[in-house]
C-alpha cells in the first residue's frame, strides 16, 4: 500500500478508476492497457502499480463502484413505497438499470477472467458490493410479496443476475452485427434496457410469486 492519507489514497483510486471509465467510453477492454490508462492520471504511470497491479483489478473496481451506486438507487427507491405490485416491482427495477448502461456494459465482459486476473483482496471487496445488490434486492421481495417462499426469492435471484449478463449485447449492436442479422434473414426485434428488464422481471414474478 502507498504512503499518504487515506484520502490521497482514495483519490488516487478513483482518478485510476475514472481513467479507465473514460477510455473505455471509446475503446475496448482488450485495447485498454496500464499504459493507456496511466497516461490518462496527473501521477506517474508507474505509480498505478501500488493500487492496482493488473488492468482486470481495475475494471473490477469499476464494476464495483457501479453496483455500489446501483445498489444505492435501488434501496432509495424501495424505501420511497410502503407496497408494490407486480407492475410497479418490474418498473422500478427495469428504471434502475436503465441508468446503469456501465454497470450492464462491463457484465458483458468475460467476468471469469476478471475476477482470475485480480488479487484476493480486491475480489473480496467486489462480492461484498455484489452481495449487498442482492441483499437489497431480496429485501424488496420480502417488502412488497410477502407470500414469497425464501426458495421463490432464491430463484428469481439466481434467474435475475445471470440475466443480467445478457442485457447489454441484446440492447446495443454495432451497425455491422445489424448489417450480420439482416443478411442472415434474422428478424430480431431490438428492445432498449427498460423494455427487456421489464419483461424479464414481470414473468420470474409470475412464475416465483
Amino acid at each position: 500500500m502507498p504512503k499518504g492519507s487515506p484520502e490521497l489514497t482514495n483519490a488516487r483510486r478513483e482518478e485510476i478508476i475514472n481513467a479507465c471509465e473514460k477510455l473505455y467510453k471509446t475503446m475496448s477492454f482488450k485495447e485498454i492497457t496500464m499504459k493507456e490508462i496511466g497516461n490518462m492520471t496527473s501521477f506517474t504511470r508507474t505509480s498505478i502499480y501500488n493500487y492496482f497491479q493488473t488492468k482486470e483489478e481495475i475494471f473490477l473496481a469499476l464494476l464495483k463502484r457501479e453496483y455500489e451506486w446501483w445498489t444505492a438507487s435501488l434501496r432509495e427507491m424501495i424505501e420511497q413505497h410502503t407496497a408494490m405490485t407486480k407492475d410497479e416491482f418490474s418498473d422500478m427495477l427495469a428504471r434502475s438499470l436503465e441508468k446503469r448502461e456501465q454497470l450492464l456494459k462491463i457484465l458483458s465482459m468475460n467476468h471469469y477472467d476478471m475476477e482470475a486476473g485480480s488479487r484476493p483482496e480486491h475480489l473480496a471487496a467486489f462480492k461484498v458490493a455484489y452481495g449487498d445488490s442482492i441483499r437489497t434486492i431480496m429485501d424488496g421481495l420480502t417488502k412488497f410479496f410477502p407470500s414469497m417462499t425464501v426458495s421463490e426469492k432464491q430463484n428469481f435471484i439466481y434467474a435475475f443476475f445471470p440475466f443480467m449478463f445478457g442485457i447489454y449485447p441484446y440492447t446495443f449492436v454495432t451497425e455491422k452485427q445489424r448489417t450480420a442479422m439482416e443478411n442472415a434473414n434474422v428478424n430480431y426485434v431490438f428492445m432498449t434496457i427498460y423494455e427487456i428488464t421489464f419483461h424479464c422481471v414481470r414473468k420470474l414474478l409470475d412464475e416465483e410469486g
